[in-house]
């Protein structure tokens, strides 16, 4: 449905040139929902506003539905662009218009009767959840709220694509969880593509069936969601993957020694990934090792048969006990640090 290909862009400034996007090529099938995943700077958001051309590239082929949009005359692009939705990390309502006349305005814009319009406009609140608050002001709404009257607005024109950008960045992570599932919803029920960026790897993880990695204007990998994370040595997908030093609970965290001492157990963070279980790490701690332990904390994410995180253990075997499974773990080569004794 879409061909991305080869698009480059490069920005000038001054003395100085800045090449965003480089040569990048990518597939996406109707009805799909893909992730453009990067750090900031990567070249995400220009690679999402150069599909309906609010970018324009300076080489390449955006084709979609057989149209090459980068050939089409600004008339006719602006045809296209309505059947294109998009929804951005700040919501750009109008603060003078009710929820209604904000999602109204791309039908009023298209000379849309006023009967229509109505029509629409509740339909697109009952699919957002919002039934109740048509004539609210965008002051009296949250965060969450608001994007769900962005999205809203952005089906007014009955889109075939929906772009996403950074849309749940300034969202907290349970109001994201709802937007993510909001749209994997709209996507079922309307069987519209999503494309969304995101320099989130739980954004991925929740609604995405395929991904896209691009680092400096370069497409790194694409693929899906298991394929990626079996490149998992590529230094720009570790740090996607591995999430950051876990936190130790607080009144732990005040008893915390650096060097053992007697009667003192130790706080090992260990990386698990699709090579060693959670469950197969417990059972060689306790039943191979007869070692108690106690489960602090854990990050982990679940992908088919597989998993992904960190684990947070107190080993509470005497010292000798303790050194034998912190040397299987390194013999092994399951990454592994002591965060302490307490």
């Amino acid at each position: 449905m879409i061909e991305i290909k080869n698009i480059s862009k490069t920005f000038h400034q001054k003395k100085q040139s800045f090449k965003a996007l480089d040569q990048v090529s990518l597939d996406i099938e109707k009805g799909d929902i893909v992730g453009i995943i990067g750090f900031s700077g990567a070249g995400k958001s220009t690679l999402i506003r150069t599909v309906n051309l609010l970018e324009k590239p300076d080489e390449g082929e955006i084709i979609i539905n057989g149209k090459d949009f980068t050939r089409l005359k600004p008339r006719e692009l602006a045809k296209e662009r309505k059947k294109i939705g998009m929804i951005f990390q700040h919501f750009n309502l109008l603060s003078s218009r009710t929820v209604s006349e904000n999602i109204a305005l791309p039908l009023e814009l298209d000379g849309a009767n006023k009967e229509a319009i109505q029509k629409k406009v509740s339909e697109l609140l009952k699919i957002v959840g919002l039934e109740d608050k048509a004539n609210d002001y965008p002051k009296s709404l949250s965060g969450g709220q608001k994007q769900r009257i962005a999205i809203a607005r952005a089906l007014a024109n009955d889109p075939y694509l929906l772009l996403c950008d950074e849309a749940t960045s300034a969202l907290d992570p349970a109001t994201t969880l709802s937007i993510l599932q909001l749209l994997r919803d709209i996507n079922k029920r309307l069987g519209i593509t999503i494309l969304l960026i995101t320099h989130e790897m739980e954004v991925i993880r929740t609604v995405c069936n395929h991904v896209a990695v691009i680092d400096k204007g370069k497409l790194i990998t694409k693929g899906t969601l298991r394929e990626i994370i079996s490149q998992k040595d590529h230094p720009i997908i570790k740090q996607f993957l591995n999430p950051g030093v876990m936190n130790i609970p607080q009144e732990l965290n005040k008893k915390l020694q650096k060097e053992p001492q007697h009667g003192l157990f130790p706080l090992i963070e260990i990386q698990v990934n699709e090579d060693i279980s959670v469950e197969e790490l417990l059972s060689i701690v306790y039943d191979k090792y007869k070692i108690p332990y106690k489960v602090l904390k854990a990050d982990v994410e679940y992908l088919g048969d597989a998993n992904f995180g960190k684990l947070l253990l107190q080993l509470q075997g005497d010292e000798e006990e303790n050194q034998q499974a912190i040397y299987y773990l390194n013999q092994n080569k399951i990454q592994n640090r002591v965060r302490g004794y307490a």
